[in-house]
């Protein structure tokens, strides 16, 4: 079951409604005035988590993307956008004039907070939260359009905005971002160390939480959570002594043997999408399990 809290009468909804197996998504993309900005950038991405996470409950996705008519140049940009941030591209795009309210049939509506919408409009509507950014004095990017200025981890911009539940407002400073790499560099870390490793099935208990907190409302930032105590189970286990350990008295979490390191790559969520085609097979399902968030 996939539950959303409608943002018009604040009661979780489940979705699609029963007997479907197709969820209809659709993202209303905010005017776009002087270049994608990160609220562009959170809309578009909470669409693909959703998406994501009804493919997980054995639900077909379908998402149109709806936005301002715009020039060719800012298409493209938007094009690349998506690409860089592994959102999955929409399965139509439609121009619609900003003045008028969406209209498009659809289970799901995400829209930026703020955005006008008639309340006869069919389907759940996400409300997604403001994104703002520190100035530059403040260690922050300056600019909404500079959120992911040249050089910065395209996937590090993914982290920091999942790492807020999406109705939270988000203010983007440079600490932010720093923390995002450098959790990021430390995962890639462990999963590096972990393919010297024999492979293994994701734990169940695992899967299950993370699973969980995806279809209670959209919670990928429980998920972050879980895979971060795993990084620090990781850190904790390396600071041990490696004294034989009698076999009666092994605990299944800290164990080479047991599914310990396997709970671990769950960690691989954050590797680059270009990469996951070189994990082994459990390692790469375990990427993709956390891609969503």
């Amino acid at each position: 079951m996939l539950r959303i809290a409608d943002a018009r009468t604040g009661r979780l909804v489940e979705i699609p409604s029963a007997h479907r197996h197709l969820l209809r998504i659709c993202v209303h993309l905010p005017v776009i005035d002087n270049g994608i900005g990160a609220v562009h950038l959170r809309v578009l991405l909470l669409g693909d988590v959703l998406a994501r996470t009804a493919e997980l409950r054995g639900l077909q996705a379908l998402t149109v993307l709806t936005a301002p008519d715009l020039p060719q140049e800012q298409v493209q940009a938007l094009d690349r956008v998506m690409a860089v941030l592994g959102i999955h591209p929409p399965a139509t795009v439609r121009a619609h004039d900003p003045s008028e309210s969406p209209s498009a049939a659809a289970d799901v509506h995400v829209l930026a907070h703020g955005a006008d919408q008639q309340a006869s409009v069919g389907g759940v509507r996400i409300d997604v939260g403001q994104v703002a950014t520190a100035p530059p004095e403040e260690g922050g990017p300056g600019s909404p359009d500079a959120v992911a200025p040249e050089g910065t981890d395209p996937l590090a911009v993914r982290m920091m905005l999942l790492g807020h539940a999406y109705r939270t407002p988000v203010m983007v400073t440079g600490a932010a971002l720093v923390e995002a790499r450098r959790t990021l560099r430390n995962w890639r870390q462990l999963v590096a160390d972990w393919a010297q490793e024999p492979s293994r099935p994701i734990p169940a208990d695992l899967l299950r939480q993370a699973h969980a907190a995806l279809a209670d409302n959209l919670g990928y930032p429980a998920v972050l959570d879980t895979l971060r105590s795993v990084e620090r189970d990781a850190a904790w286990r390396g600071t041990r002594t490696c004294r034989p350990v009698p076999s009666s008295r092994r605990s299944p979490t800290l164990t080479a043997s047991s599914g310990w390191t396997s709970r671990a790559r769950s960690a691989t969520s954050t590797r680059r999408h270009h990469d996951l085609g070189r994990l082994p097979t459990p390692r790469r399902a375990a990427a993709r399990q956390i891609r969503l968030a």
